[in-house]
């Protein structure tokens, strides 16, 4: 399945990185999962995407929790708790 990240304010400044295509494998069914699969990555990404780590998500621009379930061609977008303006 192929999916648009994006990433936001103190993340996106962390991981270096504002958006991405990825393909993820078929294990990967929802926004826990992704994180996990993001998290496998190492090193900034393992700290910035922890299991327990607050991180809001939106997914089609709409926010979800991290059981929400992922679809192809999805946009998957990351946040810090808080943002400012």
């Amino acid at each position: 399945m192929i999916i648009q990240l994006r990433f936001f304010a103190s993340l996106r400044e962390s991981l270096g990185i504002s958006q991405e295509t990825i393909v993820i494998p078929d294990t990967v069914k929802t926004i826990a999962d992704l994180r996990s699969h993001l998290a496998e990555r190492g090193a900034v990404w393992a700290e910035v995407m922890a299991e327990g780590k607050v991180i809001r998500c939106a997914l089609n621009q709409q926010m979800v929790s991290d059981a929400a379930l992922l679809q192809e061609n999805a946009e998957v977008a990351f946040f810090p708790p808080v943002t400012g303006g």
